[in-house]
């Protein structure tokens, strides 16, 4: 029998050892919390709660079997707006709208309250992973653009290519001419940069753009601008291979680049037992307490990844300040639907998922709290979650019942669980600003997720009928109305300043091209953050952000009507279904790819996130939101 299965008493739960083994020898260490404690609170919580989950899950099924029954007895017809959205209304799916509110979430990190940047999603199981995302608060322009097809062609084999980095270079200092305009002709034309009496020469039209330097004054080997409230960092080499043809000796330029991360419990991974959500849970405690270390060969060398260390500046009047080495880190619990055999109830149930991940993500954010590890993640003093696959404002509500007693059982001050509330079910999307409501004093981020939102659009309106092709999905009027409703309810509730506004996946990590064509549309929607699926597409990501002024957009934003609740709830059932048996077929196999290619990795490898080619023989990043979308549409069709 594995230890994954033997399982251990505590207070009147059955524990399998191997994660009794890891709270009591490593997540509980330096807490000051005891076990006995523990246990009989986490006893006590599921006790109180446990059932209640239940029910909200009977809830969701029930609301499903009425809209099902109504749509089959509406079959043939076509859909009356008015007649839907008062079934909807009075089956309790649509809630009333709270009245106007704003959100009074405190003790909130600016990467979050004040910031707009990139935000990187990362599988809590694979530490290396892990690693990078927490270090990618800084990334290379030069490398990003030299790597990928950000720029046309490719670099010439064999070393560095001095006419690809030619070309990169020109790129990134049109980037500099653009944020950072000089008084008199363009970064190409700078042959020195030095500080004079607290001032950046060459002369920046914006002075208050110059934010500090290392090194000597007269000869910096670095310089730190600052613009939308983003850093950029300007190294100098001129011994370099890029710095010694540069008039400047710039070497390269740096980005701050991920604000934030999210280290994923969820949809990124295969946790399906106590082995493995030790794993999740000691990886996450190891982010805390800045010890996580990754052993990987590389080049035929064994290299050792670790975090990266606060970066420490001179600001122009000759103080010194230091600015974060690290993204921000949030932790994403599973949802309300999932259980694990982690740890058995005294029923025999096996515990809700979701309330375990509560429980193990108080416990271990004491670490940082205390301030017990190398580094500290939030200056504020919060632990910050993410929360998916909510089903509108009871479960919302649930959810801030759960924290509470999570804080209740560790004597943490109320609301130090932060949450965020995803925004990628219907009935949350239907019912946003009553979730938010729910949440209005620990919540801070909002998002939209094409992906398992998508699905769930289908799943809810099964029985109306076919639906569009996948890729005509985006064009519908629900999908418009979804991205931009979301925004404009997140403004109103007053979450800026206080919370992320965000928006989705770039699933295509090997189109960067594309990605800077296409994803500055979200900071235009208002969005201050958006999810990318690297490092590397975080620092191109990161250039969106200099391009647009997110919060000024969302001044003007706020001054436009509320998008339309009854488009937000138009079915995209396929009016026009004339399409070939070819087209069909290419459907459904297109479909069929994606879940065979995911599922073969999950299930032979334990692999939750992969890139996966579609029937056309793109690289698209798979997990399980897209394994729901094409299962859905599989389903319907």
């Amino acid at each position: 029998m594995s230890s994954t299965n033997q399982y251990v008493d505590r207070a009147g739960l059955r524990v399998a050892r191997t994660l009794a083994e890891f709270t009591e020898n490593r997540a509980l260490e330096g807490t000051g919390i005891a076990a006995d404690h523990f246990w009989n609170s986490l006893a006590g919580i599921l006790a109180r709660l446990a059932g209640r989950n239940r029910q909200l899950l009977e809830r969701r099924n029930d609301l499903q079997a009425q809209i099902d029954a109504w749509h089959l007895a509406r079959k043939g017809k076509a859909l009356d707006p008015g007649q839907y959205l008062a079934f909807l209304r009075q089956t309790g799916y649509l809630a009333p709208e709270p009245p106007p509110f704003r959100v009074t979430t405190t003790q909130v990190d600016e990467e979050i309250a004040s910031l707009a940047g990139p935000q990187l999603v990362v599988p809590s199981m694979n530490a290396r992973f892990a690693l990078n995302a927490a270090n990618a608060r800084w990334g290379s322009l030069y490398d990003a653009i030299y790597g990928t097809d950000a720029l046309p062609g490719k670099a010439a084999p064999g070393g560095y290519d001095p006419l690809r980095g030619a070309a990169v270079i020109a790129r990134a200092k049109g980037f500099l001419n653009e944020s950072f305009p000089l008084v008199g002709g363009l970064w190409s034309q700078v042959t020195r940069l030095a500080v004079q009496d607290g001032t950046l020469v060459p002369a920046l039209r914006d002075p208050d753009c110059f934010a500090g330097f290392t090194g000597p004054a007269q000869s910096p080997d670095a310089v730190l601008l600052r613009h939308h409230g983003l850093h950029v960092e300007l190294r100098v080499d001129r011994s370099s291979v890029v710095g010694r043809d540069d008039p400047a000796g710039i070497s390269d330029v740096v980005l701050e680049s991920a604000l934030t991360t999210i280290i994923d419990l969820e949809d990124s991974i295969a946790a399906v037992d106590a082995q493995d959500k030790v794993v999740a849970y000691g990886n996450w405690l190891g982010l805390m307490r800045g010890d996580l270390t990754a052993r990987f060969d590389k080049g035929g060398h064994s290299l050792t990844r670790t975090m990266e260390p606060d970066r420490e500046w001179t600001a122009p009047d000759g103080r010194t300040f230091s600015l974060p080495g690290r993204s921000l880190l949030f932790l994403r619990n599973v949802g309300h639907l999932m259980t694990n055999p982690a740890v058995l109830m005294s029923d025999g149930r096996e515990a809700p998922e979701g309330i375990l991940d509560a429980v193990f993500t108080g416990l271990i954010g004491l670490h940082d709290l205390k301030g017990l590890g190398r580094f500290r993640n939030s200056r504020k003093g919060s632990i910050y979650v993410v929360k998916p696959k909510m089903h509108g404002p009871d479960e919302a509500a649930f959810t801030n019942d759960l924290f509470d007693a999570v804080e209740d059982a560790f004597s943490l001050s109320r609301h130090t669980l932060k949450v965020g509330v995803m925004d990628e079910e219907r009935r949350t999307s239907a019912n946003l600003a009553a979730c938010i409501h729910a949440v209005k004093e620990r919540i801070v981020f909002i998002n939209t997720g094409f992906l398992d939102r998508t699905g769930d659009e289908i799943h809810t309106s099964m029985r109306a009928g076919p639906m569009v092709r996948k890729a005509a999905m985006k064009d519908s009027l629900w999908f418009g109305t979804y991205e931009a409703r979301n925004v404009a309810v997140g403004i109103a509730c007053g979450l800026s300043g206080h919370a992320q506004i965000g928006k989705g996946m770039w699933a295509a990590p090997d189109r960067m091209a594309d990605m800077l064509k296409q994803k500055i549309g979200q900071p235009l929607a208002g969005a201050n953050t958006a999810w990318v699926p690297n490092p590397t597409a975080a620092t191109l990501h990161a250039l969106h952000y200099h391009e647009v002024d997110v919060f000024a957009r969302r001044a003007e934003i706020a001054r436009q009507p509320m998008p339309s609740l009854e488009n937000l709830l138009t079915p995209p059932i396929a009016l026009d279904r004339h399409w070939s048996s070819e087209e069909i077929a290419n459907e459904l196999d297109n479909n069929a790819q994606g879940i065979l290619g995911y599922v073969v990795r999950w299930v032979d490898q334990g692999i939750g996130c992969s890139k996966v080619p579609d029937i056309h023989d793109v690289g698209l990043m798979e997990d399980r939101a897209t394994l729901r979308i094409s299962s859905q549409h599989m389903a319907n069709w």
